[in-house]
């Protein structure tokens, strides 16, 4: 994958991020019934997603990882 989609997806995956946690602290409000969409879990897996593309945004860049030592 080349810089361009790796920024593309790690935007997004930021904006889901903001969005969900947004959505996710709003109070539960009873006359609507319950929430259905489990916005706390969409957030982590959006900040799960964000940190696998920075590392990979890293790597790019010309990080290595360093050799096992045992």
């Amino acid at each position: 994958m080349d810089l361009n989609a790796t920024l593309i997806l790690l935007v997004a995956a930021l904006a889901v991020m903001v969005f969900a946690g947004w959505r996710g602290a709003q109070p539960p409000n009873p006359f609507k019934g319950p929430r259905m969409t489990p916005w706390r879990f969409i957030m982590l897996g959006a900040a799960a997603l964000a940190l696998l593309l920075l590392i990979h945004l890293a790597t790019l860049f010309g990080a290595e990882r360093a050799p096992w030592t045992p």
